[in-house]
């Protein structure tokens, strides 16, 4: 049996709003979510193991259980019923770890999608969105991918048009932000300033991108933390590029800003790049399945 090839595409957030806690623990989200063209590549191969193992080019990713794409493998096996002799993972890491860009998710989505693929599309689109709930709260999202808003912990998906031709520039620090920590700081803190979800929906079917980044907004930016300097800085050169809108995607530390010409966006791009390792322009990507 051939090996399977799947792209693994980053989403970043044009708005991220906390609703309320819940009983779990769990913080109640309103995010409008989007895919882009930066990706991992992923390549799954049956073998005779006896186990399923990731390797990726990155040293520091595990390659048992604590990695969402075997533990998105494993569960794809139970719900069709089939059992392997062996299988491995290949990752190519291009989606900077630690930037709120969803990489752990993209790469379990993307397994899913190859999975069903290996296994003659045994699951429907929507039963492998729904598998991916049980694996990780982004990965749902980024099986389908495109424009989606995201609600409960971010697996109450509701499909939305394409986003409007642009270019993103995507700049990380070389520092990482704790999801856990963060939510702990944006917890003691009242939220002074909520994203206008309903006019990015609003622009979005109008197909209207100004209007869109002038509403994007992120409520983690709000936290009370040094790191958000850096945060700061990079918006304002991305500003002085001539940026529609930029915001940091996820719990960060990942900043983007979106640009309608390539040639400002290359040029804010290559100056980012001086002073930050990781910085890619990219564009939209539509939904996948």
């Amino acid at each position: 049996m051939k090996d399977i090839k799947e792209k693994a595409y980053a989403k970043i957030n044009i708005s991220l709003d906390i609703t309320g806690c819940r009983d779990d623990g769990y913080h109640d989200m309103m995010m409008v979510m989007q895919t882009v063209s930066i990706c991992d590549d992923i390549k799954i191969s049956l073998n005779d193991s006896g186990t399923i193992r990731a390797y990726s080019n990155l040293r520091f990713i595990p390659g048992d259980d604590r990695n969402l794409a075997v533990r998105a493998a494993k569960r794809y096996l139970e719900e069709i019923g089939e059992r392997v002799s062996g299988l491995r993972i290949d990752i190519r890491k291009d989606i900077p770890v630690g930037a709120g860009m969803g990489g752990g998710s993209s790469d379990a989505a993307a397994v899913l999608r190859g999975m069903n693929r290996l296994f003659d599309d045994r699951l429907s689109p929507d039963e492998l969105q729904k598998l991916a709930e049980n694996v990780g709260s982004d990965t749902a999202f980024c099986v389908k991918g495109g424009t989606a808003l995201a609600e409960g912990r971010g697996e109450i998906l509701t499909e939305l048009p394409d986003f409007p031709d642009c270019f993103f520039v995507v700049c990380k620090p070389e520092f990482s932000i704790s999801t856990p920590e963060l939510f702990k700081k944006i917890d003691a803190v009242p939220l002074r300033h909520h994203p206008d979800t309903c006019g990015i929906l609003d622009a979005l079917n109008k197909g209207n991108l100004k209007e869109i980044c002038r509403r994007m907004y992120n409520v983690f930016e709000d936290v009370d933390d040094r790191r958000m300097r850096t945060v700061a800085e990079i918006k304002n050169r991305l500003l002085d590029f001539g940026t529609l809108g930029s915001i940091m995607t996820g719990t960060g530390s990942a900043v983007f800003g979106v640009f309608e010409d390539k040639n400002k966006a290359q040029l804010a791009a290559e100056s980012l790049k001086q002073d930050y390792r990781f910085c890619f322009t990219a564009m939209p990507v539509k939904k996948l399945m």
